[in-house]
């Protein structure tokens, strides 16, 4: 005979955090995040997830968010050798990778009312790093920054955007890809060797005038 079998135990709920929430999202991709999807992730109902955020916008923010917070933008060095150029070019570089390896988030970023609190802390905290390491004062590394990282937010986004679509037919992807980062690269050289010509000239940064306040890293 056959012994009865034993109920099913029921588990301990599963915890929904902001860092579970995160992974979830980071995983599938912001291009293609559903509440669904997430929830799934999780291996909780899309009905446990709208009790810890409101809507997909708030989710896909919190996801953006979370990922710009686990960027590890370079640091100066601290033996006080290199050029300022250098470590902008490094930065712009780390832009670069940041967008490729995060498609979707730049909306998210180069906005300067999409910027929480908490990005806006990290991005001061980065000026004030780097305005100390250069001699510089903190309005002209918040000006470097922000210009270098604007520009490379907004082309290295174009760039991954538009690499292997039409219509370029029949072309090699990936040499197109290399091409397209090559000539960012000489670009964004260019755009911090004119910056810091600038700066170095006493012209005024005229970043405040045009509305901007510099809160991008």
């Amino acid at each position: 005979m056959k012994p009865p079998e034993s109920p099913a135990v029921r588990g301990r709920p599963r915890t929904i955090s902001r860092e579970r929430i995160a992974d979830a999202g980071i995983g599938i991709g912001l291009p293609n995040i559903t509440f669904i999807g997430v929830a799934a992730a999780l291996g909780v109902s899309h009905t446990a997830l709208y009790k810890h955020v409101p809507g997909l916008e708030e989710l896909k923010c919190l996801v953006a968010e979370e990922i710009f917070h686990r960027w590890q933008i370079p640091r100066a060095r601290h033996d006080g050798r290199g050029e300022l150029k250098d470590y902008l070019i490094g930065f712009a570089e780390s832009v670069r990778e940041f967008v490729k390896a995060h498609p979707g988030l730049t909306p998210y970023v180069i906005r300067r009312l999409a910027a929480t609190e908490s990005m806006i802390a990290k991005i001061d905290e980065h000026q004030r790093h780097i305005a100390r390491a250069f001699g510089i004062t903190e309005e002209q590394a918040r000006w470097l920054l922000a210009t270098v990282a604007f520009h490379g937010l907004a082309v290295a986004d174009t760039v991954y955007s538009v690499a292997g679509r039409e219509p370029a037919v029949n072309a090699d992807h990936r040499d197109e890809e290399n091409e397209m980062e090559s000539e960012l690269a000489r670009g964004m050289h260019a755009l911090i060797v004119g910056a810091l010509v600038m700066l170095e000239e006493g012209i005024p940064l005229e970043q405040n005038a045009s509305g901007q306040d510099g809160r991008r890293p």
